[in-house]
């Protein structure tokens, strides 16, 4: 069974920082793209970063200069580092995954989506 799982989220104060993993497993994700999402009640879910399989990098404009996404050794892992955390940064991270970085960007056509993890940030 494939699966993408994210962990790291909670809750920190305007100005704090946080770091968010996602783990995949069942499959090789090494040539995979991956990214990450976030969605808040009653919107669509919000692209945030993406990093293509050959180490690509881009930002929503909300979220560059603040937040860094990287990629584990084994590439199965990606982090995002999030500093200078806002209140309008609360919501529940996804992780996302697909052969095509086209598909990871628009997040509606990915192969493989997490569980989330809670991002809570207080004023």
């Amino acid at each position: 069974q494939v699966r993408l799982v994210e962990s790291g989220g909670g809750l920190v104060q305007s100005g704090g920082s946080l770091r968010l993993s996602c783990v995949g497993s069942g499959r090789t994700f090494e040539r995979d793209s991956m990214g990450w999402f976030r969605q808040v009640p009653g919107k669509e879910r919000e692209f945030v970063a993406g990093l293509s399989w050959h180490e690509i990098s881009e930002y929503s404009r909300p979220t560059k200069g603040r937040f860094t996404i990287s990629r584990g050794d084994t590439r199965n892992t990606i982090y995002l580092q999030m500093n200078a955390l806002k209140p309008e940064d609360s919501a529940v991270y996804y992780c996302v995954a697909d052969h095509l970085y086209a598909n990871v960007r628009n997040g509606k056509t990915a192969a493989y989506w997490g569980q989330g993890t809670q991002v809570t940030v207080s004023s």
